[in-house]
């Protein structure tokens, strides 16, 4: 059997294969409940050994994005007990990926109109939030202004994930993934070109990610480490993210920390095929040197380079996101080297129904 479809335990969660489906915001869930097309939607994807949910907001502050299902309410729970039922009767897992979207927001999500939080003042240059504009129409629209969390408000952001995570194990998840990836709130405290802090959250290398391991620490401590995921972005620039002189040794310090920690997984997010930097070349190398926990990676792959990175033991599982989008049957596809439909970018975000979400077909081999 191909390793890519063999079974894995992953801290003691069965995985039916090593195939993850990434998380992918796809903005379609009208007051940010999960209804029916995403019932539907997660259900048909759930021959993954694994999937992530898009990105789920912890609270209100944490929005960045119009039409994302959160998990800061009751009704978003009963909503998201239909998702997880779905899949699990498919034989599936899924994971929520709890996120705080920090300064990549705009005042028209924000409770009271107020400003999006950060590690500072600065303004994510050219970052783009879905809002509403002076009409009130969804749009994407320039992200506002931030202001510096206080130290004592920190402590209510990492009370926001552990009641969402309190929520998503009350839902039916089998775990969550901690979203520390892709320029978004811890980030902004981990990059000291964003991070200019006085108090004990910025500064060194261990001030700077002591937001994200407190977080891991209390979520853990709520649910279980085996419950527990971190995505992370090493390197990464999205979202007026810059480059810092002791970038690679701060990641590796993630590693080392987390390592400690003896959680879920590590998922690593490589921009390069977003149209960003990647990784630089051996960094992973050393990550995998420092971390050697379950590790997931997304970035690209086919079929024949997830087996190879999966041989080789660079990686414990392999996320796909786009392939997923427009087929749901992505595992039986690359399984029966059948080919892949390709999706529509148009469809990608927004509330446009079933049309690019839930209206893909499977394959049909006698056709």
């Amino acid at each position: 059997m191909s390793i890519l479809f063999s079974p894995y335990s992953l801290s003691g969660l069965m995985l039916r294969n090593r195939v993850v489906m990434a998380p992918m915001t796809r903005a379609r869930a009208l007051n940010d409940i999960p209804d029916d097309l995403t019932v539907l939607y997660y259900g048909q994807r759930a021959s993954a050994g694994l999937i992530v949910s898009e990105g789920v907001p912890v609270s209100i502050q944490g929005r960045g994005y119009l039409f994302n299902p959160g998990l800061y309410n009751q009704e978003q729970v009963e909503g998201w007990k239909r998702v997880t039922k779905a899949v699990h009767e498919e034989d599936g897992k899924i994971f929520a990926q709890l996120w705080h979207v920090g300064r990549v927001s705009h005042t028209t999500l924000q409770p009271d109109g107020g400003a999006p939080v950060s590690s500072s003042n600065k303004v994510a240059a050219n970052s783009m939030a879905y809002a509403y504009d002076e009409k009130h129409e969804p749009t994407p629209i320039q992200a506002s202004p931030p202001r510096a969390l206080t130290t004592e408000e920190i402590a209510d952001v990492k009370n926001d994930f552990v009641q969402a995570a309190r929520r998503a194990v009350e839902a039916g998840f089998d775990g969550v993934e901690i979203h520390g990836a892709n320029g978004y709130l811890f980030e902004q405290f981990i990059n000291p070109t964003v991070n200019d802090r006085k108090d004990h959250y910025g500064g060194s290398i261990q001030n700077r990610i002591r937001l994200l391991l407190e977080t891991i620490d209390a979520v853990t401590k709520e649910i279980g480490r085996a419950k527990v995921g971190v995505r992370i972005s090493p390197f990464g620039r999205l979202f007026d993210m810059a480059s810092f002189d002791d970038e690679a040794e701060t990641w590796v310090e993630v590693a080392r920390e987390i390592q400690k920690r003896d959680i879920a997984y590590v998922h690593l997010s490589d921009q390069l095929t977003i149209g960003a930097e990647g990784m630089p070349d051996g960094f992973a190398k050393s990550f995998r040197e420092t971390y050697q926990g379950t590790l997931i990676a997304a970035g690209g792959f086919d079929r024949e380079s997830a087996e190879g990175a999966l041989i080789s033991g660079e990686l414990d599982l392999i996320a796909f996101g786009r392939p997923f989008i427009a087929n749901p049957d992505l595992v039986e596809r690359m399984k029966n080297g059948w080919p892949l439909a390709t999706p529509d970018r148009s469809t990608f975000y927004g509330n446009s129904g079933e049309k690019g979400y839930v209206d893909y077909p499977v394959y049909q081999p006698n056709e």
